[in-house]
């Protein structure tokens, strides 16, 4: 599971505070705590509403003092991650863009000949398609634009678009319809999304999310955003791969546990 880590979102209320105050050393000990927590890619959103692009330099530039993780520039504005880009000392992961507006071919051309991955959502100027053959059609046009401009399929993170259970008519079964046509007709592209977007206004959400992961990884969920700080959650993780033949002979799951990253609270 590629792990992309959430906490350093201005949406968070305790980060929103660190963001107002410029608490460099909060911003600095959760990236580094992260980091050591498993992470692939440290999620950078600073969630302002005025100088955006200076706001992530400066988160940015923190992450970077503590840990070489990658990060994951992260804005609704596309133009603002192209321009965040610029302050990442290493390739790292777009997020995001969609079949909204201009997204993909402003982002894509500038993406083509790097090492950057991309999270692409499954929505379009229509909204959130409501239906799995509608989210497939989005995700056969971001394909079509992955192919035009060289994006390789193994650099393209596509969430499906997780949405809350309690508003769910079906559970989780068009999500996994999604997911299972991706999986099999392009095996190397990377199933994300937000993992604790099932759980909104449902109580024990912990619970919720947990279970979502396993099921969301049977289907071919190989990458998510989520809080990697979570031990239960980190251990589900590890055991799901093992479960399912993605952990030769548990040793992932083994290494993980003996290094605290889950069954040992800290």
């Amino acid at each position: 599971m590629i792990i992309i880590a959430e906490k350093l979102n201005g949406s968070i209320p305790s980060c929103a505070k660190a963001i107002a105050e410029r608490d460099a050393d909060y911003i600095r000990d959760l990236a580094k705590r992260q980091a050591e927590a498993g992470a692939d890619f440290i999620d950078v959103c600073a969630s302002v509403k005025e100088n955006e692009a200076e706001t992530l330099k400066w988160m940015i530039d923190l992450v970077q003092e503590v840990t070489d993780t990658p990060i994951a520039v992260d804005s609704p504005d596309v133009n603002v991650c192209l321009e965040a880009m610029k302050f990442c000392k290493r390739p790292g992961l777009f997020n995001s863009v969609s079949g909204e507006g201009t997204k993909i071919d402003d982002a894509f051309p500038v993406l083509a000949d790097t090492e950057w991955h991309v999270m692409a959502l499954l929505c379009d100027d229509t909204g959130i398609p409501k239906t799995a053959a509608k989210r497939i059609e989005v995700f056969e046009k971001v394909m079509q634009k992955a192919k035009e401009y060289g994006i390789a399929h193994n650099r393209i993170h596509i969430d499906p678009l997780v949405e809350m259970l309690c508003t769910s008519e079906d559970g989780i079964a068009m999500v996994v319809e999604v997911m299972t046509y991706i999986k099999k007709n392009y095996p190397e592209v990377h199933i994300s999304g937000a993992v604790s977007n099932i759980s909104f206004n449902l109580p024990v959400r912990r619970i919720v999310n947990q279970a979502f992961c396993v099921l969301a990884m049977n289907a071919g969920m190989d990458s998510a955003v989520l809080d990697p700080l979570n031990q239960d959650l980190m251990g589900m993780i590890y055991a799901t791969e093992a479960l399912l033949g993605l952990d030769e002979m548990c040793m992932e799951y083994i290494t993980a546990y003996r290094q605290g990253i889950f069954g040992q609270k800290k």
